[in-house]
């Protein structure tokens, strides 16, 4: 999870520029989706664990998220630090709430 991380990252990251942290947005968001599904489709037991926990828990990153917006409020671009924290709160649970409709499909 941790090396697909960091290859997602870089190439968003790459692509887009400026100031906002699309790189770990797209990151946090694709694996909210994907641990959504899980939950739709009703994982459980190890595989859950090792999907949910290893896989998507390595994938994933609050840590670099809570970084990157101190990071801009730090450099007073309060208004892109607020965005990125509301912004992947409120997309992170739709992302959530998608992958698991979805996954109850399956």
């Amino acid at each position: 999870g941790a090396v697909t991380r960091f290859a997602v990252d870089g190439l968003v990251a790459e692509r887009t520029g400026g100031e906002f942290p699309w790189g770990t947005f797209v990151v946090n968001l694709t694996g909210a989706g994907l641990l959504g599904l899980l939950a739709g489709a009703a994982v459980h037991g190890e595989a859950l664990l090792l999907a949910g926990t290893a896989t998507l828990g390595s994938y994933t990153t609050l840590s670099t998220w809570m970084f990157e917006t101190h990071r801009l409020g730090q450099d007073d671009q309060f208004p892109i630090a607020a965005v990125n924290l509301l912004a992947s709160l409120f997309v992170g649970f739709a992302a959530v709430a998608l992958g698991h409709a979805v996954g109850t499909l399956l």
